[in-house]
């Protein structure tokens, strides 16, 4: 590659042959021409390895690495290891990203800002919900406020940011291996001790909710339950011990004779008012 990579965008892959091309379509196609596409196929036994040999065999910015199947943790801290760019994203293989996605979180950042943040869309099997969404380009630097503009937490996403490699890898953060929701553990802590973060407004990634077979919609088994309260409990107590102050946004339900009429909910994003509970129909948002 004779320009510097601009961005690596890390890609855990594992038995996904029904969302990767979409996935992949949405990366190769990024008007920022200068990432690198890191898939760590995670010993999957479909099609997903066939799928990927065909992308990388067309544009060499496509870089395989297969592995046994030790989980999205090993596969992200791979990946980490073996980027390149000035900047670190991750996308997960069921989901996409607007074309301009990378552009303009890398853009916003001036190669200054350590992470930049973009708007998420939820796509669920009956509609598409706006989970996090941006109005302006605005920088922030004290921790709790770092934090609260993330959406933690309540949004313990790493995929709708990048972040400074260098900066980064000196952190020296490994994904927790062996359990789910290893994201929600990283997350707090990187934004800790990261400096800055920048939101960007306009682009947005898409979060794949209509895959039943994902880490978030799986059948909830024993082990994701203890997992779950394990990555909630390290985070309050991470905040507690770093005087992080997470902020809990609490639900307000207006009742009428035992029915719904009404739930509010607000946080630093937006205000939701929900008819019955559940039909959205005022949203306003603050940033």
């Amino acid at each position: 590659m004779n320009n510097p990579v601009k961005v690596s965008i890390i890609v855990p892959v594992y038995n996904s042959e029904q969302f990767l091309q979409k996935c992949l379509e949405s990366l190769v196609n990024q008007t920022l021409k200068e990432i690198e596409i890191i898939c760590i196929n995670d010993g999957s036994t479909d099609n997903s390895l066939k799928i990927l040999d065909k992308y990388a065999a067309k544009d060499n910015r496509v870089k395989i690495i297969t592995t046994p199947n030790n989980g999205q943790s090993t596969a992200r801290n791979i990946g980490i290891k073996k980027a390149n760019g000035e900047y670190i994203g991750f996308v997960d293989a069921d989901d996409w990203v607007d074309l301009n996605f990378f552009e303009k979180l890398y853009n916003s950042t001036n190669n200054i800002v350590e992470v930049a943040c973009g708007n998420i869309l939820g796509h669920y099997p009956d509609k598409t919900h706006q989970m996090l969404k941006y109005k302006k380009q605005s920088i922030y630097v004290e921790k709790s406020q770092k934090i609260e503009i993330a959406g933690i937490p309540q949004h313990n996403y790493i995929w709708n940011k990048i972040y400074k490699t260098d900066k980064l890898k000196n952190l020296d953060i490994n994904f927790e291996e062996g359990k789910y929701f290893e994201d929600v553990i990283w997350s707090i802590q990187v934004l800790n001790n990261l400096n800055n973060l920048v939101t960007v407004p306009n682009t947005s990634y898409h979060y794949n909710k209509k895959n039943f077979n994902s880490t978030t919609t799986v059948n909830q088994t024993e082990k994701h339950i203890k997992d779950g309260i394990y990555a909630k409990t390290k985070i309050y107590k991470y905040a507690e011990e770093n005087g992080i102050k997470l902020n809990i946004y609490p639900k307000v339900y207006i009742n009428l004779f035992g029915i719904r009429l009404l739930k509010i909910l607000n946080n630093i994003i937006k205000t939701e008012y929900k008819l019955f509970g559940f039909l959205p129909f005022i949203t306003i948002y603050k940033k």
